[in-house]
């Protein structure tokens, strides 16, 4: 009598850019990404974005709300704008967690931390957004900047953050989005798939993972699709607001 052995289900795939790849696998190729650029990645910054980076940057502090004593998690925090600013607004009766999913960028910021006297209520943490190794019920804030688009299960990763959040906390997601405009969408495509991997090619060799970078941007979910996700993830009175066009939103939601 023959076994009847049942075939595997095949392993559920995702994107990385524009392919198609394994979920198993999602997580690699992004940290090979980001290992790759992690050393020049500030200077990349400021000539992709003109140095309006620091502008947006600056608002999600403002809509932030947060205070001295507060606990702020920094997730994908990479080199520390963010964090460096919250442990100034917090003050030593509070505490800045840095968490990134890559160890490359996570030196990075701590060094570029410690080398600027960062203050001891900061603390630097190898995390996954979508298994956030803290208690229920922790922070006040959690932020999130240029870093979920990266994450394989965004409905989870949001799940995690809110669980982490204190009742009445906030969260704040910072990303790439779409353009308002089709004139402005149309320069912006040109400039991503053109100019963007020249540069990357010239600054940081590589060309290919600012490629991706363009690509992920396309592959986001829209200003109100990430709002609805927030909302199915269980955060309450969620906006947002238009950056430059679209080209960046800042999404902000409470904990119920």
């Amino acid at each position: 009598m023959t076994d009847v052995h049942d075939d595997p289900a095949p392993e559920r795939t995702t994107h990385f850019g524009y392919q198609n790849v394994p979920e198993s696998l999602k997580a690699k190729k992004v940290a090979e990404v980001f290992h790759s650029v992690a050393a020049k990645y500030d200077l990349m910054n400021d000539l992709m974005s003109g140095g309006v980076h620091r502008i947006w940057k600056r608002i999600t502090i403002e809509l932030s709300g947060a205070r001295p004593g507060n606990r702020i998690l920094d997730i994908a925090g990479g080199t520390g704008d963010l964090t460096r600013q919250f442990s100034r607004l917090v003050g030593p009766a509070g505490e800045v967690i840095l968490a990134d999913i890559n160890a490359s960028m996570l030196k990075v910021g701590r060094d570029r931390l410690l080398d600027r006297g960062a203050a001891g209520n900061v603390r630097f943490v190898q995390a996954d957004a979508e298994k956030l190794p803290f208690p229920d019920n922790h922070f006040d804030v959690v932020t999130i900047a240029f870093g979920l688009r990266n994450v394989t299960h965004k409905e989870d990763a949001l799940r995690s953050m809110l669980r982490v959040l204190k009742p009445g906390g906030r969260l704040l997601v910072l990303e790439f989005s779409r353009p308002t405009s089709p004139l402005l969408s149309s320069l912006y495509d040109a400039y991503s798939f053109r100019i963007l991997p020249a540069m990357g090619r010239l600054i940081t060799r590589d060309a290919d993972s600012y490629r991706y970078l363009a690509e992920s941007i396309r592959m986001h979910p829209d200003q109100d699709t990430l709002k609805n996700m927030m909302i199915e993830a269980g955060f309450a009175r969620v906006s947002y607001h238009n950056m430059t066009g679209g080209i960046v939103a800042l999404h902000r939601g409470i904990k119920p």
